[in-house]
């Protein structure tokens, strides 16, 4: 495996977990799939439809997001919102997200003295 190779599949998995956070927290509000691929795009998070589908759909069937379709406009579409156990989910994971960053900061700070 070629050193970009590498770098890349190690960018996967950091963004994979990543992914589920950011999805839980846009979702406080109710968001239809292209809406959702968008709005993490504008906010630095590129994903492709393809990873994001069936991601909502496991959270769906894991009891975090509500799906309800939505006929009256033009265009069908399927909004996707945080249940209750959902929202006690993202706050967890918030959590955790914070006491990992500051400890990821901590090791960060130690590698550059030694440096």
């Amino acid at each position: 495996m070629g050193k970009d190779d590498l770098l890349g599949s190690l960018e996967q998995e950091l963004r994979r977990g990543t992914l589920v956070l950011c999805t839980l927290g846009l979702l406080r509000r109710p968001m239809y799939g292209y809406h959702l691929v968008s709005t993490l795009a504008q906010k630095g998070i590129p994903v492709e439809a393809g990873t994001l589908y069936p991601l909502l759909r496991r959270l769906e069937g894991q009891g975090l997001l509500h799906s309800v379709w939505e006929t009256d406009g033009a265009k069908p579409r399927k909004y996707y919102s945080l249940t209750p156990e959902g929202a006690v989910v993202y706050r967890q994971l918030q959590e955790q997200w914070k006491q990992l960053s500051h400890s990821v900061e901590e090791i960060e700070k130690e590698a550059k003295n030694d440096l």
